[in-house]
């Protein structure tokens, strides 16, 4: 693992993006890209995404190159006209990734991007997930993830997306606290009036986080039922 000492300032999201379904029940796309400009993220972790067509570009690839970020898709749901499921976007150099199946049986599949990127010359592993809807089965999910993040020699490691726990002394939090660090409780949803913190980020090393806060702009409360959590974090 290189030692770090070279100061950077990088910004990671997460955001379901309802698959471009707002407030307004109306599908638009071009709402969600303008979020996400918004955010000016590094690394930005979406789930819900369906894999319509727009202007002849896949969903994704339409999010991708409307807000200058390399995409990775991680579908969970694979359907006759239009898949489903997580997606990474980017803008710094991957190295690695892979699909991580999370699925349990009688439940919607689900799944999580596991991948690396250089970070200034560093290892930055990103795990981005949606969990499932069912506490034994977000226990079960966690625990995969957690020994994910273990067999990984990263500089910095973090973990973030839908973790759809609505119980903050559910035993899931507890244990990505424990792994990670414990982070503030920030509600994310619905995004009209945000409730309940769903949304997660956690990074470790812990020293190395500066800031998480929700992005509240008009625009994210109308263009989907979750609002966007964002971290930034130095080297």
């Amino acid at each position: 693992m290189t030692e770090i000492t070279q100061q950077n300032t990088f910004t990671i999201a997460t955001y379901n993006i309802h698959a471009c379904i707002g407030a307004d029940s109306r599908f638009d796309p071009a709402r969600i890209a303008t979020v996400i400009r918004e955010i000016d993220a590094d690394i930005i972790a979406l789930q819900e995404v369906e894999h319509h067509s727009i202007d002849e570009l896949d969903l994704l690839e339409y999010l991708a190159y409307q807000t200058g970020h390399e995409a990775i898709a991680g579908p969970t749901l694979f359907r006759e006209t239009r898949h489903y499921g997580n997606a990474l976007l980017t803008r710094l150099p991957l190295r690695s990734f892979k699909h991580i199946d999370l699925s349990v049986s009688g439940c919607e599949p689900r799944g999580a991007i596991e991948a690396t990127f250089d970070a200034a010359g560093y290892e930055l592993q990103i795990i981005a997930t949606h969990l499932g809807l069912r506490p034994a089965e977000r226990r079960w999910q966690v625990k995969q993830l957690l020994e994910l993040k273990s067999q990984q020699e990263a500089d910095i490691s973090c973990l973030l997306g839908d973790v759809n726990e609505w119980l903050l002394w559910g035993r899931p939090l507890r244990w990505l606290h424990r792994n990670f660090n414990a982070q503030p409780h920030l509600a994310t949803f619905p995004a009209r009036c945000p409730v309940f913190a769903l949304d997660r980020i956690w990074i470790s090393p812990q020293r190395c986080q500066a800031e998480l806060f929700v992005h509240k702009s008009n625009l994210a409360r109308q263009a989907s039922d979750h609002l966007p959590l964002i971290a930034r974090f130095h080297i």
